[in-house]
C-alpha cells in the first residue's frame, strides 16, 4: 500500500470552558476547506478534532461513544482499535468534564505530535517544529476571555512559533453550548470557516469580530445619548454613506437614518432606545464611512 493521499496537515486545539460548559475547535491548514473535515462538537457531550489521513467517521462516531458516557481516552481508544490505519492518524478529544486525550500516529509526518492540559488537547502533523503545539497549549492557558478567544489566541501563537511547514491556507472556529446559539433555539454559539485566504487566521479573526457585532451581547458602558459631538461625527458618517443629504440634519432625521442604518446592517439586536447608539455599531459605521472613497 502506498502513502496516503489527502493528508491534512495541521494543528489544532480542542477546549473546554468549565464555567460556561462550553466546548469547541479551533484549527488551520494548508488544506483547502480544513472545516468541514476537522472539527466536531455536540453541546453537553464532547469535542473532537480529527486529522492528519483523517478519518471523518471519528467525529460522528465519537461523539456517539462520549454521549454513552464514555471517557475521552475510552472513546479514542474505542475509535482506534476498529481502524487498520490508526497509525496515519491523529485525534484530538474533550469531553464535557475536561478530561482530553490527543493521539499521534506513528506513520504521521513529522514534526507531529500533541500535548493535553487543563480542559484542552492540542496537536498537529507536519508542523515546523514542537513549539508549535506546545505554544498553542500555553496560549490557552494564559488567556481570558471567551472559550472561542482562547482558542483563536492559541492558534496565532501555534501559527507565530513555528506554523505548518507547508504553509497557510484555511481555518476554522467551532464552539457549542445548550442553547447557546442564535435566538437560543440551536446550540451552535460559533461557526466560521476560512476555506482559502492567504491569511486564514487573521480572516477568521475578523469574521469572529463580525459575528460578535451580530450576536455579541451590548455592553452598558457603550450606550451613549447622540448628542455633541458624538451626534455630529454620526451624522457625518451616515451622510458620507448615503443615509443622510446634509451633516447638518436635524436631529429626528440623524435617528431615523441611523435607524435605517442598523435595519440595513442586521444590528437590530443592538438597537437602543431613541436618542442613544452602541459605541461598537457607532465604530462599524465609522469604519465603514472610512473605507468609501
Amino acid at each position: 500500500m502506498g502513502e496516503p493521499s489527502n493528508i491534512i496537515a495541521t494543528f489544532s486545539i480542542v477546549g473546554f470552558d468549565p464555567h460556561t460548559e462550553e466546548l469547541g475547535v479551533a484549527v488551520q491548514s494548508k488544506f483547502l476547506g480544513v472545516g468541514s473535515v476537522v472539527p466536531w462538537a455536540k453541546a453537553g457531550v464532547g469535542a473532537i478534532a480529527t486529522q492528519a489521513f483523517a478519518n471523518p467517521a471519528f467525529g460522528p462516531e465519537g461523539l456517539t461513544l462520549l454521549e454513552k458516557g464514555l471517557s475521552a481516552e475510552d472513546t479514542l481508544n474505542e475509535l482506534l482499535k476498529k481502524d487498520d490505519q490508526s497509525e496515519h492518524r491523529q485525534v484530538g478529544i474533550m469531553d464535557a468534564q475536561g478530561n482530553g486525550a490527543t493521539y499521534t500516529g506513528k506513520e504521521c509526518f513529522e514534526w507531529a505530535g500533541g500535548v493535553t492540559g487543563q480542559n484542552y488537547v492540542a496537536q498537529g502533523n507536519i508542523l515546523v517544529n514542537q513549539a508549535t503545539v506546545t505554544e498553542m497549549g500555553t496560549a490557552f492557558e494564559k488567556n481570558h476571555g471567551s472559550l472561542a478567544e482562547r482558542l483563536l489566541a492559541s492558534l496565532k501563537a501555534a501559527q507565530k512559533a513555528g506554523g505548518d511547514s507547508r504553509g497557510k491556507q484555511s481555518a476554522a472556529l467551532y464552539v457549542v453550548k445548550e442553547a447557546g446559539g442564535y435566538g437560543g433555539l440551536s446550540d451552535v454559539m460559533v461557526d466560521l470557516r476560512v476555506d482559502d485566504h492567504p491569511e486564514p487566521i487573521e480572516e477568521l479573526e475578523r469574521l469572529y469580530r463580525l459575528h460578535q457585532m451580530y450576536f455579541g451581547a451590548v455592553k452598558s458602558e457603550n450606550i451613549k445619548q447622540i448628542e455633541g459631538n458624538l451626534k455630529s461625527d454620526t451624522a457625518s458618517h451616515l451622510f458620507r454613506l448615503g443615509y443622510l443629504q446634509s451633516e447638518l440634519a436635524s436631529l429626528e432625521d440623524i435617528l431615523d437614518a441611523f435607524q435605517n442604518y442598523i435595519y440595513t446592517e442586521n444590528f437590530e439586536d443592538r438597537e437602543q432606545k431613541r436618542g442613544y447608539l452602541d459605541l461598537e455599531v457607532f465604530d462599524f459605521l465609522k469604519q465603514q464611512a472610512s473605507s468609501e472613497k
